[in-house]
């Protein structure tokens, strides 16, 4: 898949999944705008292994759970680049407890960073992509919108919030050339399961028909599918990069 001449932004886009998409996205000859939250080491990492690629990675921090924020960073990507092509909202936290120990302040930052930021990013995503009449925009959800496991009321509901949302605005924009879709990682080898246990690691895997954890190229792949021209009559739906899960 070739992606020369097209702007890409990448929520989330230092370590591991939004690491792998940044990088792919790169390698395939396009333009990206990575985000990350605070950890400016991982954002130095990631600017330093794009060295090769002539500039064409930029991170950009940006919490993409305060609108305002957000607002101004598309207002530099627009003055520098008019518009973009495609859109991941990759940018995601966990803050695990039971529903009933887990601290309202726990609940609420999943839900602004994962659900809300995802409706902000996209908001101003799609006011760019009008301009030119197409576009691409990706989701990165989870099984656990679904599934649900104990612990995880907060992360469970922000995902299937991603999902809604992405059907509603499927059919918002799909007249003007542009597309909403997600991906649905399952397990995959990242920071994010880092701090589970061995035995917990051990069991998630033998809950996978393949007996393995997923690789973040893996859902990298999967997404440039999504936001390629060739993925032009997919709308509205859950790519499921899950190992059968």
């Amino acid at each position: 898949m070739d992606f020369s001449g097209q702007k890409v932004v990448v929520s989330g886009a230092t370590r591991g999944i939004g690491r792998a998409i940044a990088l792919a996205f790169v390698e395939a000859g396009a333009t990206v705008i990575g985000t990350y939250g605070g950890d400016r080491e991982a954002a130095r990492q990631l600017e330093q292994e794009a060295l090769p690629f002539e500039g064409r990675l930029r991170v950009q921090r940006c919490d993409v759970a305060e609108p305002r924020q957000v607002e101004e960073l598309f207002q530099k990507i627009e003055a520098e680049h008019d518009t973009i092509d495609v859109l991941v909202n990759n940018a995601g936290i966990r803050r695990d407890a039971v529903a009933a120990m887990m601290a309202v302040e726990d609940w609420q930052r999943v839900l602004d960073v994962n659900l809300s930021g995802t409706f902000y990013m996209s908001k101003q995503a799609i006011l760019l992509m009008l301009k030119q009449k197409y576009g691409r925009i990706v989701h990165i959800t989870s099984p656990m919108a679904h599934m649900g496991f104990a612990g995880q009321a907060n992360y469970a509901a922000s995902k299937a919030g991603q999902i809604g949302m992405m059907r509603s605005l499927a059919k918002e924009v799909a007249k003007r050339k542009i597309t909403v879709n997600c991906v649905s990682p399952g397990f995959i080898d990242t920071d994010l399961i880092a701090d589970l246990t061995e035995e917990l690691r051990r069991d998630y895997k033998n809950m996978v028909p393949a007996k393995r954890f997923g690789s973040p190229g893996e859902v990298a792949a999967a997404v440039l599918f999504l936001a390629s021209r060739n993925a032009s009559y997919i709308n509205g739906a859950v790519l499921e990069v899950t190992g059968g899960l």
